[in-house]
């Protein structure tokens, strides 16, 4: 899921609006109808559907139509406010802006945002928004609200009269039109420490704890988490209160403190030993054991005392379990993440298929969205362009795979969130196995960096050219299959024709991918020659080129009538095996491999 927000565009009349709000809004996405609006960045045939699939996805939505559309639309999805998504209805020539749901969950700063970009002005009409320019249960970044249940009730206290209370320091309250006095009834307080709220006492959590843990490799996540929850129980801290989980680069892979970020709905950031080393002077249990082992005299503490900033203060001191360790520090006010260590990276090997972006999985589409870097081939990233916001570029020619991959890895190592694009699926004679095989320490490929080993993996799967090809020519892939790379730029020629002798003599159907190319000529006929001593003239034949592309072109012929010249880099071949039938008139001919399900006994 993304938070980016989705420019909902039904007609073509509502394109200019549109883009006049994406300039206010950089992170927004374009989403428009596919037979009405051209240039969208994402397309959707059935409006009502697209809507209702984002909302329950909880993504923001501003939709530049009729408000009645969106209404109808989502009417039968809305069911409690707390978890609405933002929605915003703009009129077709910009002239209005209405927040319709989720005011208090940002709908009504994005309307804000979009009136003035449109110079407009919004029409917001929640109560607290308009009478006192605030709403109690929607805390600004940084903030928790513990009782959200009873900000009704507070907010209707003020409304009608009553005054507020500040205890604790409340800036963004402080400063905003809310009546207050020293003796008012409606209470509103700041602590890091668990307090119980009422209908008259609304409670707010700082994120401005730091927790600093250190463990040993492979400690056990419920030890881990187990010592955080004693800790913050025996100190009457709220976890809404912690802002994020902190340690040593060299823990950046550890499992356990991933899971404890994860229990805490915070991220994770880390440090180098060299920047742990000058909170020496400031903790309150150095050890020299630690110093020899990881180059820091504390993980815990000194991490904590990292992340809280010069101003911050230890309040809890290293604690320890068996295999763990953790400490609190705590900021003079909510800590800015942007500014606070280094997040862990990420690669992810995503798969985009063959071409046509109908053929990318969400998955795929989601890790695109949400990386700072893309790095690939050029064609590759081409082909995603739709996609591309600000997002840097890293591109590769053809034959720098171990460049671009190592490229990736180390940019994931300096905590950057990288996808490495590659075309059909990312496992099938793409980059993923180059990717272990990077990080494989028995490799004889000379090793990635020590941050690029700790990055995260992710492998996405995508839509391979064979499946591609197969689906287009029928279902060819209906028995025992293989695929074979007739490329011998990394694979020696004798290898590969005793594969294809292996698959011929087998029967199977035999998928050539890199069948030809200018400087390799002679293996494809060679290839052909081994395929047809086992194979009869009349074998069906599938040549695939350009799969999901405006040119493409897949054509089914027989292996007595296959011309070489027909085939290049672009194309993927499939040979059916002795069983593969051909069905259909020349100008919509099938291709299809039964099962065996005509030797089934008939059932009674």
């Amino acid at each position: 899921m993304t938070d980016a927000p989705a420019i909902v565009v039904l007609g073509p009349s509502a394109l200019e609006t549109a883009k006049q709000i994406q300039t206010a809004l950089p992170r927004g996405e374009i989403h428009g109808h596919a037979a009405r609006v051209g240039g969208a960045e994402v397309t959707f045939d059935v409006a009502v559907d697209h809507l209702r699939e984002m909302f329950a996805e909880g993504r923001p939505i501003i939709g530049i139509c009729a408000a009645g559309i969106l209404i109808r639309a989502l009417g039968s999805l809305v069911n409690s406010k707390r978890n609405e998504p933002p929605v915003v209805a703009v009129a077709e020539d910009g002239s209005a802006v209405v927040p319709l749901l989720g005011g208090h969950r940002g709908a009504n700063d994005l309307a804000r945002q979009i009136a003035d970009a449109l110079n407009v002005i919004p029409a917001i009409t929640t109560a607290g928004d308009l009478r006192f320019g605030v709403a109690l249960d929607a805390p600004p970044e940084g903030w928790t609200l513990a009782n959200p249940v009873h900000a009704k009730d507070a907010m209707a206290a003020l409304l009608s009269g009553e005054r507020a209370r500040f205890t604790g320091g409340i800036p963004w309250l402080e400063e905003s039109g809310v009546p207050c006095a020293a003796d008012g009834k409606v209470q509103l307080v700041s602590s890091v420490h668990k307090e119980t709220g009422s209908p008259t006492k609304l409670i707010y959590h700082p994120r401005t704890l730091a927790l600093g843990v250190g463990c040993e490799r492979d400690c056990a996540a419920a030890e881990l988490i187990e010592l955080v929850e004693q800790t913050l129980a025996a100190h009457n801290l709220a976890a809404e209160s912690v802002a994020l989980v902190c340690s040593l680069d060299l823990k950046a892979d550890e499992t356990a403190l991933h899971t404890l970020a994860e229990r805490l709905s915070v991220p994770a950031r880390f440090f180098t030993s060299k920047e742990l080393n000058d909170q020496t002077p400031r903790l309150k249990n150095p050890s020299d054991v630690v110093l020899k082992e990881v180059g820091c005299p504390g993980v815990a503490e000194g991490a904590a005392l990292a992340s809280s900033g010069p101003q911050g203060r230890l309040i809890v001191e290293k604690t320890k379990s068996k295999r763990a360790t953790c400490a609190i520090a705590l900021a003079p006010s909510p800590i800015d993440l942007s500014t606070v260590g280094r997040a862990r990276g990420r690669l992810s090997v995503v798969g985009v298929g063959p071409g046509s972006k109908d053929w990318r999985s969400a998955e795929a589409v989601s890790l695109l969205s949400a990386a700072t870097d893309w790095v690939g081939y050029g064609l590759y990233l081409d082909l995603i362009s739709d996609l591309r916001s600000n997002i840097r570029e890293h591109r590769f020619e053809l034959g720098e795979e171990e460049k671009r991959v190592r490229h990736a890895l180390e940019l994931a190592g300096e905590g950057r969130d990288v996808a490495l694009v590659c075309s059909g699926d990312a496992g099938i004679y793409a980059m993923a196995s180059l990717v272990y095989e990077l990080l494989d320490a028995d490799s004889m490929i000379a090793p990635v960096s020590d941050a690029a080993n700790r990055a995260e993996i992710i492998v996405a799967p995508g839509i391979s050219a064979l499946q591609a090809a197969a689906a287009r020519a029928g279902a060819p892939l209906g028995h025992d299959f293989c695929a074979i790379s007739l490329s011998d730029l990394l694979t020696p020629w004798e290898v590969i024709e005793k594969r294809l002798k292996a698959a011929a003599e087998g029967d199977f159907v035999v998928t050539l991918y890199n069948p030809r190319s200018r400087r390799r000529l002679s293996q494809f006929e060679q290839a052909l020659a081994i395929i047809r001593s086992h194979r009869p003239k009349s074998t069906p034949v599938i040549v695939a080129s350009s799969l999901g592309r405006e040119d493409e072109d897949v054509a089914v012929t027989t292996l007595a009538e296959l011309d070489p010249e027909q085939v290049d880099m672009m194309s993927v071949v499939l040979i059916g095996a002795t069983e593969t039938r051909r069905i259909g008139t020349h100008e919509r001919i099938r291709v299809y491999t039964p099962r065996g399900y005509d030797a089934k006994e008939p059932r009674p």
